[in-house]
C-alpha cells in the first residue's frame, strides 16, 4: 500500500542486515510504549535482563508521538517514574518542576538515555508473530523477523494487547451496555461536546435522501441510551504544530480528496470554524494539535476494526487516518472553494519543523485511544471512578475525567449528529487495581499487562492517559521482579510485598495520600 505521507507507515520491516534473535531473559516487554519502557527500567535497575522490544523504530508511545500536553489530572497523585519523567522534563527545559507538557523528541530522548542508563536491551521493527504456551506461561514468543525470545515472566506493554490476546487471555473490545456493570454512562450515550452547533444538510445532493449520505457519516441508527456494540472511541494524530515563520505547510496527502470534507465545507458554510479549539502550547513556539468541535481531526467510525486487525488491515487504516486527517488540514488552508479568511486562520499554523523529520513532520504513531481491554479477576468500573467503591490493591491512581471521544455520526431528525462522547468528572482519584494489570487465574501466571487493562470502556477512558500508563507499567516491572524472585505466578504474588517497594520509590497508591482503602 502507497504511504499517505512519504516515509510513514504503521509496519516496517525489520532490517535485512539484523540478525535474528535466539534469546532467553529474565523479562520480555512486548511494546515500547510508555509504560513498556516504565517496566522494563524498573525491572532492569531491580537487577533482572530484560528485553524490550519495540514494534516501530521508537520507544515511549504517545508520549514520544504528538501527545504533548499530558492529560494530567490531580498533579498531587502522580508519583514514582511519571513524576520522576516529568521533572526530567523540567530540567531540559530548565523550567519549574515538574514540566507536564513535553516535545515528542525531548520525551523520546529521556527514555532513551534511561533505558541506556539501565542496561536495557531494546529491539525495534519487532512484531509479534506467536505466543507459545504451556501449562498455563508463555515460554516463548515469535517475531515475524523469525526472532525467538524466552523469559520466566512477559509484559504487554501495547496498546492493542496483542500479546495477552495471542496467550489466550479474555478481553473485551468496544462499549459494554450499561446493564453488564450498572454504568450510566456506559453504550452509547447522547454527544454533547465536539458537537454539531448548527444543522449542516447530510445528502450528496442536498435535500434529496436518495442521492445517499456525504461522507463521514453512518447510516446506522444512534442507537438505544446505554445500549452496547463494538465501537470504539475515535483515532487521530495528535500533531505538533506552529505558528513560527518556519513552519511547514500541511502536506497534501497521496490520494487526496476534497470531496470527503463537503460535510465540513456546508458546517463551515453555516458560520462554525473551531480547528484550533484545543491546539494548546507545548514548549516556545510548539503546539500539540488536538481534535476539536464537531468535525475535526477525529476519524469518527473508521478505526472500529483496528484492535483484532491483522497488520495489513491496520495498515489500511492508519493510512486511511493519515490520509484523512493530513487531507483535511490541507483542505482547508488551500481549497480555493473555502473563505480566504478561513484559509489564512488555517496557514497561520503548520508542522514543527523540528519534530518527526523521518516520517514527513508527521508523528509515526497513531493515537490508538482505546484498543483490547484484558478481562481480568477485577474489571475497573465506573463505580470507582465515581467514588462509590474503592480497591483493597491499587498500583497506581488514575485522575483525569472520564473522557471518551466520539464513536459514530449518523442522522438524528434528518441532521448529522455525533454519538459517545464522555466527559464526566471524578470524584476523587482512584485506585489502578493489582488485579486489573494481571490475567484471572488459570489463564496465564507470567503475564503483566501495562496499558490493555482490565477496565470497562466508561473506567478506560480515564486510565488510558500516559501518566498512568506510566505507573502501572512501573507496577508491572515490580511485580514481575518479586514474582521471579518468589517463584510464584503473577496472580499468587504477596500484594504487601509489591505495594511495600512501590512507595518506597514514591509510587502514589492511595486518595487521599498516605490513606489506605
Amino acid at each position: 500500500m502507497t504511504a499517505a505521507l512519504p516515509g510513514l507507515r504503521y509496519y516496517q520491516l525489520p532490517s535485512a542486515s539484523e540478525p535474528a534473535d535466539r534469546l532467553q531473559v529474565d523479562l520480555v516487554v512486548y511494546g515500547a510504549s510508555s509504560g513498556g519502557v516504565a517496566a522494563a527500567l524498573r525491572a532492569a535497575r531491580a537487577g533482572l535482563d530484560v528485553m524490550l522490544l519495540a514494534f516501530d523504530d521508537h520507544v515511549g508511545g504517545m508520549s514520544a508521538s504528538g501527545l504533548g500536553t499530558t492529560d494530567v489530572g490531580n498533579p498531587t497523585a502522580v508519583g514514582g517514574l511519571a513524576r520522576a519523567f516529568y521533572r526530567e522534563v523540567a530540567a531540559v527545559y530548565r523550567a519549574s518542576d515538574p514540566h507536564w507538557s513535553v516535545e515528542a523528541h525531548v520525551a523520546e530522548e529521556i527514555f532513551l538515555r534511561w533505558l541506556d542508563e539501565a542496561e536495557v536491551q531494546v529491539r525495534y521493527r519487532r512484531h509479534l508473530r506467536e505466543v507459545m504456551v504451556e501449562a498455563g506461561r508463555i515460554v516463548e514468543l515469535t517475531t515475524d523477523d523469525g526472532s525467538s525470545y524466552q523469559a520466566t515472566m512477559y509484559v504487554d506493554a501495547s496498546y492493542e494487547g496483542d500479546l495477552l490476546a495471542a496467550a489466550g487471555v479474555s478481553y473485551a473490545v468496544g462499549r459494554e451496555p450499561s446493564t453488564q456493570y450498572g454504568e450510566p454512562l456506559a453504550g452509547v450515550q447522547r454527544s454533547t461536546n465536539h458537537q454539531f452547533q448548527r444543522p449542516v444538510d447530510p445528502y450528496v445532493v442536498p435535500g434529496r435522501p436518495e442521492s445517499g449520505l456525504l461522507p463521514g457519516i453512518s447510516p446506522d441508527p444512534h442507537g438505544a441510551i446505554g445500549s452496547g456494540d463494538r465501537r470504539l472511541q475515535a483515532y487521530n494524530f495528535r500533531l505538533h504544530v506552529t505558528n513560527s515563520p518556519r513552519r511547514l505547510p500541511f502536506p497534501r496527502p497521496e490520494g487526496y480528496d476534497a470531496s470527503r470534507y463537503e460535510l465540513l465545507r456546508r458546517y463551515l458554510e453555516a458560520g462554525v470554524y473551531e480547528l484550533y479549539g484545543r491546539t494548546t502550547p507545548v514548549h516556545g513556539t510548539v503546539f500539540d494539535m488536538n481534535n476539536h468541535g464537531a468535525f475535526s481531526s477525529d476519524h469518527i467510525g473508521a478505526s472500529d476494526d483496528w484492535p483484532e486487525a491483522g497488520y495489513a488491515r491496520r495498515e489500511e487504516i492508519f493510512q486511511d487516518h493519515v490520509r484523512y486527517q493530513a487531507g483535511l488540514l490541507h483542505y482547508l488552508a488551500t481549497d480555493p472553494g473555502l473563505p480566504a479568511e478561513i484559509r489564512e486562520a488555517t496557514g497561520a499554523f503548520g508542522l514543527a519543523p523540528g519534530e518527526f523529520g523521518n516520517t514527513s513532520h508527521w508523528p509515526h504513531q497513531l493515537y490508538i485511544r482505546e484498543g483490547r481491554r484484558m478481562v481480568a479477576g477485577h474489571v475497573i468500573t465506573q463505580h470507582e471512578a465515581s467514588g462509590r467503591s474503592a480497591v483493597p490493591d491499587p498500583v497506581a491512581l488514575a485522575s483525569y475525567v472520564m473522557d471518551s471521544h466520539n464513536a459514530k455520526r449518523v442522522l438524528v431528525d434528518g441532521v448529522p449528529v455525533n454519538e459517545g462522547n464522555v466527559q464526566a468528572p471524578l470524584a476523587q482519584p482512584f485506585g489502578v487495581s493489582y488485579r486489573s494489570i494481571v490475567p484471572r487465574a488459570g489463564e496465564c501466571e507470567n503475564l503483566l499487562v501495562a496499558a490493555a487493562v482490565s477496565a470497562s470502556h466508561v473506567a478506560f477512558s480515564s486510565v488510558r492517559m500516559e501518566p498512568v500508563f506510566l505507573a502501572v507499567g512501573e507496577a508491572a516491572g515490580c511485580a514481575a521482579v518479586h514474582a521471579i524472585e518468589s517463584r510464584v505466578a503473577v496472580q499468587d504474588l504477596e500484594y504487601d510485598v509489591l505495594r511495600g517497594d512501590l512507595s518506597d520509590s514514591g509510587s502514589i497508591l492511595d486518595w487521599p495520600r498516605g490513606e489506605a482503602a
